[in-house]
């Protein structure tokens, strides 16, 4: 019987892994546990931050962190105002999403029908509408 650390430190490509007894199921859920932290969790300016999980933001009104397609850690600052537009005397935009006629408009102005890589804040803007 290969274990699941085996499978995977083969060269040949695995497409699938058969769970079969009690024992496969134990082995494949510590195998998650052990690297469910380098998926979800990456260093950014030397702290360790979640991936894709937006949150409320310092220089906008929302920010996440993902990896560009370089492979870096990134910070994507989407939605209108934050802390800056306070600062300035504007007010912060509402987000009007339960209005249909807003929500429709600004789908239609933001193109969120291809809204584009994971990078770019119009992705996530169109995520949060």
């Amino acid at each position: 019987m290969i274990s699941l650390q085996e499978l995977l430190k083969e060269d040949s490509h695995t497409e699938e892994y058969n769970v079969e007894n009690y024992h496969d199921i134990k082995e494949f859920c510590e195998f998650m546990k052990e690297y469910k932290a380098d998926i979800n969790e990456a260093e950014y300016q030397g702290r360790t931050v979640k991936l894709g999980k937006p949150m409320q933001g310092d220089t906008k009104k929302f920010k996440v962190y993902v990896k560009n397609p370089k492979g870096n850690v990134v910070k994507v600052n989407f939605g209108h105002g934050g802390s800056s537009a306070k600062k300035s005397g504007e007010k912060t935009m509402s987000i009007r999403k339960n209005n249909p006629d807003a929500r429709k408009a600004f789908r239609a102005r933001h193109n969120c029908d291809s809204p584009g890589p994971r990078h770019k804040a119009r992705y996530w803007s169109c995520r949060k509408w």
